[in-house]
């Protein structure tokens, strides 16, 4: 609807990942960094871990539109699966038969099929997102397959994208010979204001956008407060407030379109109505003007009184000397505890 109002040639906030409108921040250009890194390898594992919505699927999808004629991609978007789902699963996206057949059947013929492929010189990448919900014996499958070889070298790799859950599961003790087989990984964290304003330029322009200064930078900011610099969610808010710049008529996005679009979004996902006001807007005419459910004289007096970012008051040093002190008799009391058990087991 929007795009023709704006002159887009394309629309520039789509929800669905699209390599024609990645976006190369510092994280993103060194996550793909890292994946091009471990094809050129041909060997280990490549682990990209960001809470949803950073990109990391982006970056998967983008990375299958350079892959090499010689490695067959294999993306997989991994449910609950338990190690013989796993190899199931791999199979049937390789065209293997699958139906009933037992684990030992499907690792036989995926074995078969790997050497055929190296014999042309091919072999097979799996790109497995929402790594997260795999059970740690599942992932260690995933080793096991890179077991497969030829003449010394791998038959199949894998790349791991995953939520911050990843970094944990791969941190626990059982993990140790799958961590010597990771060649390089990455966090992707949320973008910050320069980088959401770079962005989303980013994808206007993509999108065909002739208009420089298209959204003002009130708007940024507020923009940038509600989606906390996670792509996906500016994707989904940007949608909205072009749209509704369209039906008011409005050529440039300034900070009252944004403040409203948030507080209609809000309203919505059953979220707290507060929008926090840009700095650029706190003064006495755009306290008037501003649109929002926002309490100016209570973030003065919280101000005054001396709070944190997050809402939280900040108290006398006395306070938290007492907080430490009590820790610390804590720790000294549950390391007694443990001293006089290992004691008494040693005595037995």
């Amino acid at each position: 609807m929007y795009e023709s109002y704006y002159q887009f040639t394309h629309k520039p906030f789509k929800l669905t990942p699209d390599p024609d409108f990645f976006y190369h921040s510092r994280l993103h250009a060194r996550a793909m960094s890292y994946m091009e890194y471990g094809i050129t390898q041909a060997e280990g594992f490549i682990v990209v871990t960001g809470e949803s919505g950073t990109g990391k699927t982006t970056i998967a999808t983008s990375l299958l539109t350079k892959i090499e004629d010689g490695i067959i991609a294999v993306q997989l978007v991994a449910p609950k699966l338990d190690p013989e789902e796993l190899v199931k699963l791999v199979c049937a996206k390789l065209s293997l038969p699958v139906e009933g057949k037992s684990k030992s059947e499907l690792l036989g013929y995926l074995e078969l099929y790997l050497n055929k492929l190296a014999t042309k010189g091919r072999r097979v990448l799996l790109l497995v997102d929402e790594a997260q919900n795999l059970p740690v014996e599942t992932i260690e499958e995933l080793r096991m397959l890179s077991n497969f070889q030829r003449a010394g070298k791998p038959l199949i790799q894998s790349f791991l994208l995953g939520q911050v859950e990843l970094q944990r599961i791969l941190r626990s003790p059982n993990m140790e010979q799958f961590r010597q087989r990771i060649i390089a990984s990455c966090h992707i964290a949320p973008l910050d204001l320069d980088e959401t304003k770079e962005y989303v330029n980013h994808r206007l322009l993509k999108a065909g956008c002739a208009v420089e200064n298209l959204i003002s930078d009130d708007a940024f900011e507020l923009i940038y407060q509600f989606t906390n610099g996670v792509p996906r969610k500016i994707n989904t808010l940007m949608d909205r407030v072009l749209l509704y710049g369209f039906l008011e008529g409005v050529k440039t996005i300034e900070g009252n379109i944004a403040a409203d679009v948030i507080s209609e979004v809000k309203s919505e996902t059953f979220e707290p109505k507060n929008i926090p006001a840009p700095k650029s807007l706190l003064n006495e005419k755009s306290r008037d003007d501003f649109d929002v459910d926002f309490d100016f004289e209570s973030a003065e007096e919280k101000s005054r009184e001396g709070y944190t970012a997050k809402g939280n008051k900040i108290r006398e040093a006395a306070y938290y000397k007492n907080i430490l002190e009590e820790l610390v008799d804590a720790f000294e009391e549950a390391a007694k505890r443990k001293a006089e058990i290992i004691r008494y087991l040693n005595e037995k």
